[in-house]
């Protein structure tokens, strides 16, 4: 099974560059798409359901804001929306698609202009996390965690210690999702290279000299470790200022 995870940045603008002609292209089974900014009813059957694909969105209540969406090349089981606490409901920031093996979400946290805000869905969404390790069904969460991790993960980390996004409360964050929860990140249990960034705060300059944050993952319970067979970044694919994250698994 591929699984590609990309943060559009605004649905119709990654259309007008191209982003449906490059979703025809791709051999994956299942597209996560974060930051839509767009009503579904908006949408209309070319954005919503192109050759080939399904699509499903969890629309935010705001206009022109967050939102998540999955493209699948088969029907899944079911669709579930929402994480059950209003910070991330009405944003529309976490739904799934249930298949027979596996569940498969694309999730948005908030990038934390607001840090109380942040916080506070970290917080909640941890107490989530923890759940979902006590159930059988296991599952692969693609999106934008808005949180570089490690030093590896940004360049000019040494400038940017208390820069959102990487201040040393949001990488603890980090290291107990990774921790004691034993969640995996994908992308490094296969690929340790420097340089893996996924998104570009300046989406010009920065890029061509790739300084850049990896704030997209791709992540599993433990049980699915020894799936993942290929992890990389596509930085050539430039529809908003994240790159896809794709991952190859052995189910």
């Amino acid at each position: 099974m591929k699984v590609i995870s990309l943060n559009v940045g605004g649905i119709k603008q990654a259309v007008e560059k191209g982003f449906l002609d490059w979703l025809k292209d791709q051999d994956a089974d299942v597209v996560c798409v974060q930051d839509v900014r767009e009503k579904t009813w908006k949408l209309g059957d070319a954005i919503e359901r192109p050759d080939g694909w399904e699509g499903y969105f969890f629309d935010a209540e705001q206009d022109d804001y967050a939102g998540t969406g999955i493209y699948c090349r088969r029907l899944p089981k079911a669709v579930m929306t929402g994480l059950g606490f209003e910070l991330a409901d009405r944003e529309g920031r976490f739904m799934q698609v249930d298949f027979e093996k596996v569940s498969i979400a694309s999730f948005l946290m908030p990038s934390g202009s607001n840090p109380a805000e942040k916080k506070l869905f970290m917080e909640q969404y941890l107490d989530f996390l923890t759940k979902l390790r006590r159930k059988r069904r296991e599952y692969i969460i693609c999106g934008t965690w808005n949180i570089a991790h490690r030093t590896l993960d940004l360049a000019n980390w040494q400038d940017n210690q208390f820069s959102i996004g990487f201040r040393p409360e949001e990488r603890a964050w980090m290291d107990q999702v990774f921790g004691p929860l034993g969640y995996v990140d994908c992308l490094r249990e296969v690929n340790t290279d420097a340089d893996q960034f996924t998104y570009w705060p300046d989406a010009g300059s920065q890029r061509l000299r790739q300084e850049g944050w990896r704030l997209d993952y791709q992540v599993v319970g433990p049980n699915l470790r020894r799936a993942v067979k290929k992890a990389w970044i596509d930085s050539s694919v430039n529809f908003s200022d994240h790159a896809p994250v794709i991952v190859e698994y052995d189910l």
